[in-house]
């Protein structure tokens, strides 16, 4: 009997040390594994598109080895904002996000690649469509996307700033009911922008509910993030309540010089909730300004109609006069020199303007700031994209520490950097910005906690599975970067300069980047929501 236990004990002891074929090692490498526990030294197997193995084990063949020595495994980045579908239908490399380490780009602030077009034409695209559409375009990154909630809205009402009908209501509940069954994460509003802000607060709870009825989540652009954030806030978590839903706020801030106080307030009152039971989170991107159109100091209300409505009726006498007086109150706390345009419609514009400040055209044009803003815009057919500096690098900081808090970028994704264009620099170096200058050069949170943000947490949050850590039967979504080397390179002046220090990323186990070079791969997939059922 002794020995017949030796013999057992010998063979199994000979089994687990056999080595094992798998398709790459990942060796030597210090593991994060997106829980927020300590890193250790070990090795990460991949078979197929799938983590076969996470650990100190070492017998393995692999097809291929990358030796990761004094390196950090982890993985992938999520992106819980882009606005990537765009840039990534024309060119999928996705490379300013690539380079950073990101491996899942997420869309629907307000607005979402579908439902798009007149339902029983042609031209009709659905929510799923478009996410398709996407994925077999080619993507080096996978994709997901919340339902925009003004594009409910566009599908159904239009441009019209007025309360949706009963017959209306039911007709964008059915909406989300489809975007959700085939991969929505949830519903998205962007509050500040016509026609998002046209709904009001029963609108958005009931388009919640059906969301939270298919394991959805609500995210938002709340109504407001100067004056009155506190209000806005307070509507956010309403919602939450009201339709029962996980709730998350974007680009978490408080805007503008006299309202920078106000972020303790916005704090306190988000955990105090969180400790009330609602799951209420946030993301943020780590800079201290924002970027949007020049209707960022534009009412809605002008707004009404569209862009081109809009536009026309910024001509009239009547309008302008009501106008120029709106605009000169948020120019109160948003000062004109403050203000840097760097998107244009026409080339003779952009030619003339960009880079400069509203402050710096008004003199060039011999007219207030105000008066300069509505021309501008009528000139060029266009908001004019913009950068705002409105916030403070200590309340970036103090973000930063908040452990309930995720990054995203709030852009585009580009790889083609020959061209002439100007961004924000979080484009190029949001993610990259927080594990080189706050995490080592200012050690304001742990490595560990800085990955959990960047892909447990943000993973758990859209409530996804089998993304966002490094676990056996996940999905090979990994990034192996120098803790030493990376770094955002993206300045306001020269923003189109890729981040350093991510060497290797891997996606569905594809490697898309190797030695910081992109490998000419694209197995991106559309990363379905909690609702998706297969027959829609």
């Amino acid at each position: 009997m002794k020995k017949l236990l030796l013999l057992f004990v010998l063979f199994t002891f000979s089994c687990e040390n056999e080595p094992t074929d798998v398709d790459v090692l990942i060796s030597g490498g210090m593991i994060h594994d997106g829980s927020g526990m300590n890193g250790y030294i070990g090795n990460v197997a991949i078979n197929n598109d799938t983590i076969f193995y996470v650990g100190k084990k070492n017998n393995f063949i692999a097809k291929k080895t990358i030796d990761a020595s004094g390196k950090i495994v982890s993985p992938g980045f999520i992106n819980m904002l882009s606005w990537g579908y765009n840039t990534l239908m024309q060119d999928g490399r996705s490379l300013s996000d690539l380079k950073q380490g990101v491996t899942l780009e997420v869309f629907g602030e307000g607005t979402s690649p579908g439902p798009r077009g007149s339902i029983n034409t042609n031209n009709y695209v659905s929510f799923g469509e478009a996410m398709e559409n996407l994925e077999s375009s080619g993507v080096s990154t996978n994709i997901a996307s919340y339902l925009g909630a003004a594009t409910v809205r566009i599908q159904e009402i239009g441009y019209a700033n007025r309360k949706a009908s009963p017959s209306e209501m039911e007709s964008m509940r059915n909406i989300v009911k489809l975007a959700m069954m085939q991969g929505a994460i949830g519903i998205g509003s962007s509050l500040i922008y016509a026609p998002g802000d046209y709904a009001d607060t029963d609108e958005l709870v009931e388009l919640s509910k059906v969301a939270s009825s298919y394991g959805g989540r609500y995210i938002s652009h709340m109504r407001n993030e100067d004056s009155k954030v506190l209000e806005a806030l307070d509507e956010l978590l309403e919602i939450a309540e009201r339709a029962n839903i996980p709730a998350q706020i974007y680009h978490l801030k408080t805007s503008r010089k006299p309202n920078w106080h106000l972020l303790d307030t916005v704090i306190n009152k988000v955990e105090k909730a969180r400790a009330n039971g609602l799951k209420i989170t946030a993301d943020m991107y780590t800079y201290p300004a924002s970027s949007t159109g020049l209707t960022g100091v534009i009412p809605t209300w002008v707004q009404e109609g569209g862009r081109q409505a809009w536009i026309n009726r910024m001509k009239k006498p009547d309008v302008r006069e009501r106008l120029f007086e709106d605009i000169r109150k948020e120019l109160s706390e948003q000062p004109p020199e403050d203000i840097l345009m760097v998107g244009f419609n026409k080339q003779s514009m952009s030619n003339k303007y960009r880079g400069m400040t509203i402050a710096e055209a008004a003199i060039l044009r011999n007219e207030s700031p105000e008066e300069a803003i509505v021309n501008l815009i009528i000139e060029d057919g266009s908001r004019i994209q913009c950068i705002y500096f409105s916030m403070s690098e200590e309340n970036v900081r103090k973000k930063i520490k908040l452990p309930w808090v995720a990054f995203d970028s709030d852009a585009g994704s580009y790889s083609d950097i020959s061209k002439d264009f100007i961004t924000h620099p979080r484009a190029f170096g949001s993610f990259a910005r927080v594990l080189g200058k706050y995490v080592r050069d200012e050690k304001l949170i742990s490595m560990e906690e800085a990955i959990r943000r960047l892909t447990g947490f943000p993973a758990d949050n859209l409530g996804i599975k089998n993304r966002g850590y490094l676990k056996p039967g996940f999905f090979a979504d990994i990034v192996v970067f120098d803790p030493e080397l990376i770094e955002d390179k993206a300045t306001f002046e020269e923003p189109l300069q890729f981040a350093v220090g991510v060497e290797d990323v891997f996606v569905n186990g594809i490697q898309v980047l190797s030695e910081s070079n992109h490998t000419g791969k694209f197995p991106g997939r559309f990363v379905k929501g909690a609702g998706y059922s297969p027959s829609n």
